[in-house]
Order: structure tokens, then sequence, then C-alpha cells
């Protein structure tokens, strides 16, 4: 298990769990301010089970990922609270 952003472009993974504020955070749980990031990711289609392909992770600033038939430009700070499990 490692976080979304030290994958590699083209690698594939599939979302284990989202952390928010360094407290682990369980799958459904309601949105309350201090879980904005983790409800954030959910609403962009990053849910647990969900595969994530790295399209593109220049190793500084934004990187772009694809969920499904979507591409999403994700933060690099976002990136490092989604962990993944490389398939």
């Amino acid at each position: 298990m490692m976080p979304l952003g030290l994958f590699m472009s083209g690698e594939r993974g599939e979302v284990l769990e989202i952390k928010a504020n360094a407290a682990e955070l369980q799958a459904g749980a309601e949105c309350r301010e201090k879980e904005k990031s983790h409800c954030h990711a959910e609403n962009m289609g990053i849910r647990n089970g969900k595969v994530v392909e790295v399209l593109r992770n220049e190793g500084s600033g934004p990187m772009l990922i694809k969920v499904d038939e979507s591409r999403i430009a994700l933060a690099r700070g976002m990136a490092m609270k989604i962990f993944l499990r490389r398939i």
C-alpha cells in the first residue's frame, strides 16, 4: 500500500483508503468539516475499490489520473492522502 502521489505515469492501482487530516476514515463516513479532502475525493469518483490509472506524474505539481472514463487533475497534497494497492 502506497500513496497515489508516488505512482509513476502508466501505473495502475486499486483505491484502498483515503486519509484526511492524518486520521483514518471509514468508507461511507458522513462528510464533516475536518474530513473535506475525503469527501472531495469521493465526489470526484475516487472511492474504495476503484481502479486508478496515472496518466501523468512529473514528480512535482498536480498529476493527471484516470478513474473509470474520467480524467482528473489532482493536487499532490490530495494524492498523498489516497492509498492504493498496485495492480
